[in-house]
């Protein structure tokens, strides 16, 4: 993994995990396919709906993925003898799911609790995935942990002071404690929505397994964290390589072979 990242593109352990992901995918849905054509209920329009469906879920989860508010920073001019620096008028990028994949991953951590009390109401009511208690717990857990991950990661104080050190400002806004407030205020409200569909985003596979009928191996995909992770690892990797190109660096793309860097 590491060489990946020394030699290659993008995060070389992310990739790795991803591959591992994806790999299980051509099982899982020829599992699905004989499920559906050995049964009596199922039928080729299943198929063609929960396909449709994880389509859409797809593009839903890129659309959160990529979800930012920019807010506008103006800077001041400065005049360096003949040149002139700064008048420029730039996009401060806040994402709307900041804290990525690791709400789920710390949410799932903490179901596995109730199976210690072996035996008990408290865990029978949380031993089934596609229970209610057990999917309405783990939304409410995402929410949080989306809101707590997200506070520790964006630091609106921090943001406001680089601003004022390097001459910008929010339009409208005063530097300083104004500002730390108005960022905070964003990051807040788009924080909501955001942590809403991710903890939709957890609890689907738990819903198509229960409300289609698809198979467990299968359901994966339809949501959590390899659903997450799939799409912001190629996300991610598709942006380096656009970079790359962008900035003409053919030769760290390719080093040998028959195509040859420009440089």
């Amino acid at each position: 993994g590491e060489k990946i990242t020394d030699k290659g593109i993008g995060n070389g352990i992310s990739l790795i995990i991803m591959i591992g992901i994806v790999a299980r995918l051509p099982h899982a849905l020829l599992a699905e396919v004989n499920a559906r054509f050995q049964t009596a209920s199922g039928s080729a329009i299943m198929l063609i709906l929960e396909l449709a469906l994880l389509f859409l879920v797809f593009m839903a989860t890129i659309a959160l993925v990529q979800a930012v508010r920019k807010v506008p920073v103006q800077y001041a001019k400065r005049i360096v003898g003949n040149k002139q620096y700064g008048g420029v008028r730039q996009y401060i990028p806040l994402k709307m799911n900041a804290a990525n994949v690791m709400p789920i991953i710390f949410a799932q951590a903490l179901m596995f609790i109730p199976a210690l009390f072996t035996g008990t109401a408290f865990a029978a009511a949380f031993s089934s995935m596609t229970g209610f208690w057990y999917n309405f717990t783990l939304a409410v857990l995402v929410i949080a942990f989306t809101y707590f991950y997200t506070a520790i990661i964006i630091n609106p104080q921090m943001m406001a002071d680089d601003m004022k050190r390097n001459g910008g400002f929010i339009p409208g806004v005063k530097p300083g404690k104004q500002t730390v407030n108005y960022i905070d205020t964003i990051m807040t409200r788009i924080t909501l929505p955001g942590s809403i569909f991710l903890a939709i985003v957890a609890i689907l596979p738990a819903l198509a397994m229960k409300f289609l009928g698809i198979q467990q191996a299968f359901a994966y995909f339809y949501g959590g964290t390899s659903l997450l992770i799939m799409v912001g690892v190629v996300l991610d990797t598709l942006k380096q390589i656009e970079s790359y190109l962008l900035m003409r660096h053919y030769d760290g793309l390719m080093k040998t072979g028959r195509i040859q860097g420009r440089h």
